[in-house]
């Protein structure tokens, strides 16, 4: 073993940075064995010194003066888990320039501004790793930007956020309602009293543009990332998803679609038969799509305090490895340039749901909506009678514009009294 000890600053002490702090404590010396040299907590940066803690943080190491502690000479490396996008980005920056390697969980500020963070630590020929910003506890950055280094991926489909998870499963197997899912969840704790970065997919969005930054080779940002949240998902769409033998999941999903890169973010029917429909409650997964590797899926606890901080502490044994080395990782592999496939030439399938008169030469009609776009019709069901007549219509592929302005000219048709559902539909046979 080594006779040099590598310290550690810690940026936070929330959920996440309680448990990095335990782990640190509790696991002193198996990590020591695993770098292969000491490894010692130096300092903790906080808001306020008497804020209640899941833990108990040696005395002496609390400070509220975070910008001094990044700045140390004889800091190695910096853990940042406060979030959000300032101050982590400055005092990451700061943590680079003064020669600590950097281990984040901040997928905010990576999907907003990786590009400059990726190029301060090349810069300063230091490590940036940031396997906790996506899927928690689940390895799936790495196994992108290392195990499958040797491939071509081609897909990356993923449920990455555990609030939805859990708000969609509990509509799907209790009937609720998207209000009373919500609360529920609440209750629980698995969403905030604000749950807008959850619900409207925000969180989703910038998880998905690192996936595809990763798995394409490119630089994507959360703006480049179509999003649609859950808010809107009703107790009758799930229900007939149900009829359909599928089930309603919000997706983050990443495609390779020639030159270009796509990248969405909505509700979408799966079949059940898919591995992801039966991810339940607040659980993630994420299923990978290569040429060589064919398919893969990775399945675990999406978010909480000790599975993130397992993946923080595993990119923060890598990182002394390579600083006790004196090497580091790879770093960003943006070489293919790609660019983003604008939503509406990203080609997707929709289902609809249609109140309509039943009349003769409804259907017809209806037909006729989707072929002025040419969208081509994949199923076509009738519900009920007279006032409660309702068609359900499953498209082809077509691309996304296409089948917006089918919708929109539905709308305006005297037949049709009421789109009442629109909902993308993803897997399975055309």
């Amino acid at each position: 073993m080594s006779e040099r000890t590598l310290r550690v600053a810690v940026l936070g002490c929330g959920a996440v940075g309680s448990q990095v702090v335990r782990l640190l404590t509790e696991q002193h010396d198996d990590l020591a064995a695993r770098v292969g040299a000491p490894v010692e907590l130096v300092g903790v940066a906080v808001r306020r010194l008497d804020a209640p803690r899941e833990v108990e943080v040696p005395e002496g190491l609390l400070t509220t003066d975070a910008t001094a502690l990044v700045a140390r000479e004889d800091v190695d490396l910096v853990v940042e888990v406060i979030g959000g996008i300032e101050p982590a980005r400055s005092l990451i920056l700061s943590a680079l320039e003064n020669g600590a390697s950097v281990v984040t969980a901040n997928k905010a500020l990576l999907a907003e501004d990786g590009p400059t963070l990726f190029e301060a630590a090349a810069k300063a020929e230091r490590d940036l790793y940031y396997e906790a910003a996506v899927a928690g506890a689940i390895p799936i950055l790495r196994p992108l930007r290392e195990s499958l280094a040797g491939d071509k991926v081609t897909r990356v489909l993923g449920i990455v956020n555990g609030t939805t998870n859990f708000i969609l499963d509990k509509m799907d197997t209790s009937g609720a309602g998207f209000s009373e899912a919500l609360e529920e969840a609440q209750q629980l704790g698995y969403a905030e009293a604000d749950p807008t970065a959850d619900v409207e997919g925000f969180d989703a969005a910038a998880k998905a543009a690192i996936l595809a930054s990763l798995a394409f080779h490119s630089r994507v940002t959360a703006s480049d990332v179509y999003r649609e949240g859950i808010s809107e998902v009703t107790a009758a769409d799930v229900a007939s998803a149900r009829d359909m033998g599928s089930v309603v999941k919000l997706l983050a999903i990443c495609e390779l679609r020639g030159d270009q890169v796509a990248a969405r973010v909505h509700p979408a029917m799966i079949p059940r038969s898919h591995p992801l429909a039966s991810v339940r409650e607040a659980y993630n997964a994420v299923f990978v799509e290569s040429e060589a590797a064919g398919q893969l899926m990775f399945y675990g606890p999406g978010a909480g305090g000790a599975p993130t901080a397992s993946a923080v502490l595993g990119d923060l044994v890598t990182v002394a490895r390579n600083r006790l080395a004196e090497t580091r990782g790879a770093g960003e592999s943006a070489y293919a340039d790609r660019a983003v496939q604008p939503m509406g030439e990203t080609r997707t399938r929709y289902h609809v749901a249609i109140d309509v008169d039943d009349r003769a030469g409804v259907l017809a009609a209806v037909a006729n909506a989707f072929a002025d776009h040419d969208v081509s019709i994949q199923t076509v069901r009738q519900e009920g009678r007279g006032a409660d007549a309702q068609l359900v219509v499953v498209s082809h592929a077509a691309p996304d514009a296409a089948l917006s302005a089918t919708v929109q000219q539905l709308r305006s048709m005297d037949i049709v009294r009421e789109v009442t559902s629109v909902m993308r539909v993803e897997g399975g046979d055309e």
